[in-house]
Order: C-alpha cells, then sequence, then structure tokens
C-alpha cells in the first residue's frame, strides 16, 4: 500500500527516531455475519479523521467504563477470554464489552439476552433509540443500560478472529482485537448514521472484487479479514474455523524510494 506524501514524510521521520510513535488505544471490532455468508459493513464519512471513506466493521475504542465489573456477563469469563486474546483480564473484559456496545451503537445489533441462552429478539423503538444515542453521548454506561433492561452480555456469542495494531506512523492508532459474531435471530441491523454514511452486507469474495476494481476502499485489516472469511462456505464453517490470535502490525518500509506499508 503506497503511503501518500504527508504520511510517507512523517514515516521517514519515524523510522529515523525524529518523532516519537503515538501510543495505540485499545478497541474491538465486530464482523456481523449472516446466512450467504454476508458482512455488514459501513462506509466511513470522508470527514472522519480516521480511514475516511473506507468500507469497515462496527467497532470503536474501549470506553473506561467498559472494563465495569458491574456489566452482566453471561458465557466465558474475563479470565478465559484474556487467554484467548492473549491480553490481561482488565483489557479482555473491556474489549468484549466494547465489542458488543460498539456493535449496538453503529448497527442497532445487540448480543445480550435476559439470560444466558436466550437473545433480545427486536432492537427497534423510539426507547431502544433514545438508549443507543445515550451510550453513543456517554450519558449511559454499558453496565447501567443493560440493568435497567434487565440483560446479560452473551459473551459466547462473540469469537476471536484476529488482532491488529495501526502502523507506527499513523497519526491515530488503534490496538485492535476483531471478532465475528452471527447476526441474532429477529434482530435486523439499521442505518444509523453517525460515523458512517452508508450501509451494506456484501459476500466478502464480492466486497473484495469491489476493491480490486476501486469501487470501494478497504483498508488492510479489512481486506484481509474479507479474504479470509471468503474461503468458507457458510457461517457455520466460519464459527468453527480454527484461529490463533497472532498481532499484526503493518510496518512502512521504503521500496525504489517510495514509502509503502508491508504486511507480513
Amino acid at each position: 500500500m503506497l503511503l501518500p506524501a504527508e504520511l510517507a514524510a512523517r514515516a521517514r521521520d519515524v523510522l529515523a527516531g525524529r518523532v516519537k510513535p503515538v501510543q495505540a488505544r485499545d478497541a474491538a471490532t465486530v464482523v456481523l455475519l449472516r446466512p450467504g455468508p454476508e458482512v455488514y459493513l459501513l462506509r466511513r464519512k470522508a470527514t472522519m479523521a480516521f480511514a475516511a471513506g473506507a468500507y469497515v466493521f462496527p467497532g470503536g475504542s474501549v470506553d473506561v467504563r467498559d472494563t465495569d465489573h458491574d456489566v452482566a456477563w453471561a458465557g466465558p469469563s474475563p479470565a478465559e477470554w484474556a487467554a484467548v486474546l492473549h491480553a490481561d483480564e482488565a483489557v479482555a473484559r473491556g474489549l468484549v464489552c466494547a465489542a458488543v456496545r460498539e456493535t449496538f451503537e453503529e448497527s442497532g445489533v445487540l448480543l445480550a439476552g435476559q439470560g444466558p441462552h436466550d437473545v433480545v429478539a427486536d432492537t427497534t423503538g423510539d426507547d431502544w433509540e433514545a438508549d443507543r444515542l445515550a451510550l453513543i453521548d456517554h450519558a449511559l454506561g454499558f453496565a447501567e443500560f443493560l440493568a435497567r433492561r434487565g440483560l446479560v452480555l452473551r459473551t459466547d456469542l462473540l469469537k476471536a478472529w484476529a488482532h491488529w495494531i495501526t502502523p507506527e506512523v499513523e497519526t491515530r492508532r488503534f490496538d485492535t482485537r476483531f471478532f465475528v459474531a452471527v447476526l441474532p435471530e429477529g434482530q435486523r441491523t439499521r442505518d444509523v448514521g453517525g460515523e458512517a454514511d452508508q450501509v451494506v452486507w456484501r459476500q466478502p469474495a464480492e466486497a473484495l472484487d469491489l476493491a480490486h476494481r476501486g469501487e470501494i476502499f478497504l483498508m488492510p485489516p479489512t481486506y484481509r479479514t474479507l479474504s479470509e472469511l471468503a474461503g468458507c462456505a457458510d457461517v457455520a464453517e466460519v464459527l468453527a474455523t480454527p484461529r490463533d490470535i497472532v498481532t499484526v502490525m503493518p510496518k512502512a518500509v521504503e521500496i525504489d524510494g517510495e514509502m509503502r506499508l508491508v504486511v507480513s
């Protein structure tokens, strides 16, 4: 991936030690799946400071309240997630909560239920929308949101998929765990606006083809994730695919006088 001139100049400064890399923030991303298989993608607004115009999966940074021990929890424990994600328990707790919270904020889909064996069937309506907006505005904490509705976080509905860290040359950096999850029966995604100006369902191979033709823009983590999913015949195969979570961080290298990002 060829770096634009401004970022290429910064990359040279970082590599030479003249500029110190920005600390990466913990973040979580969820690949929502439905039969096909198809994935849910959002196009980030052209005005966004990071990944403007790119098609991405729902997700965002971990909020300090995502690590709240008051979050009602069902499924694998934070300790179990810590082992899977190769993180300490507090970070793992925050990542799982952020994954579910951000998915609800950016798609209207909620991976939670009244107990460990059920899931919310419908998240439409003015009351749900008010809660979604309150979460985005930080007027409502995730633990309070679940408690108010008598819900528990269904951590068993998530499957860890990957771990990507934004290159050191970027001015905004994220230490992101990728998860996959199946769209719960009865729920549906909706265009909720915010950071995105368009949402679509696409088969992974179809999204890759559009990217190859230059019709959509995909960041390296999204491209690789879609490539991996394209090899699965259905949702069941995705969920059954063994995953060893290995950290990937693209690096800037100079090739024939041009600065490029290389993913190993």
